[in-house]
């Protein structure tokens, strides 16, 4: 026998399994939250030159925004 619990025995056993690989998807599916390393400022310019190099931005937009915040 399957340990008393026939049938609903096993379907828990496959529910558990399944409740389990889904987390583990979603937790590794979630896109980490980009993080600043120690020491880099939290200043216009900075978050301009990250911009910038990330291509979030092109050159122009970066001079024309780096103007104004000057």
């Amino acid at each position: 026998m399957m340990g008393g619990f026939g049938g609903a025995g096993m379907l828990l056993w496959i529910v558990l399994i399944v409740a389990v690989i889904w987390r583990f998807t979603q937790a590794a599916s979630r896109k980490a939250e980009p993080t600043r390393p120690a020491g880099l400022e939290h200043t216009p310019k900075a978050i301009l030159d990250e911009r910038l190099a990330r291509g979030e931005i092109t050159a122009e937009q970066y001079r024309s925004l780096r103007k104004e915040i000057e």
